[in-house]
């Protein structure tokens, strides 16, 4: 981090007001636009020096986002599914058994019809079966 700083911190003192005091107004003016631009081109390259350092974390981070959801996908959709809206719904509770459970709110709009399990299909004649 202390590489990524070091440039920012010479961008700073070249735009500072100090570095364009010699020459006049236009110089001055002169000096400020210079140093504004060497400020952006450090921020640039500081940006750029942290997109180096963290990339990799994201893609890896990325790369478990869809193995989760390819994993937890069907499930939530199903869930989905039974729910309707969560606001329809309390706060979930758990019992002493260990099952937790929603309770709809008095009021709420009835839940959408349930929906028939998925049946695995049927293998075709001749396809072999794994046990």
């Amino acid at each position: 981090m202390k590489q990524l700083l070091a440039p920012l911190l010479v961008v700073a003192m070249l735009a500072s007001p100090a570095a364009a005091q010699e020459g006049g107004e236009s110089a001055e003016a002169g000096d400020l636009d210079e140093g504004l631009s060497l400020l952006e081109e450090g921020a640039r390259l500081i940006f750029r020096g942290i997109m180096e350092e963290v990339g990799p974390s994201l893609d890896e981070m990325q790369q478990g986002f869809d193995e989760a959801s390819k994993k937890l996908g069907p499930a939530l959709s199903q869930l989905m599914a039974l729910v309707d809206d969560a606001k329809n719904y309390e706060a979930p509770e758990r019992l002493p058994n260990g099952d937790v459970i929603f309770r709809r709110k008095p009021g709420a709009p009835p839940p959408p019809p349930m929906m028939e399990p998925e049946a695995d299909p049927a293998p075709e004649a001749g396809e072999e079966i794994e046990l």
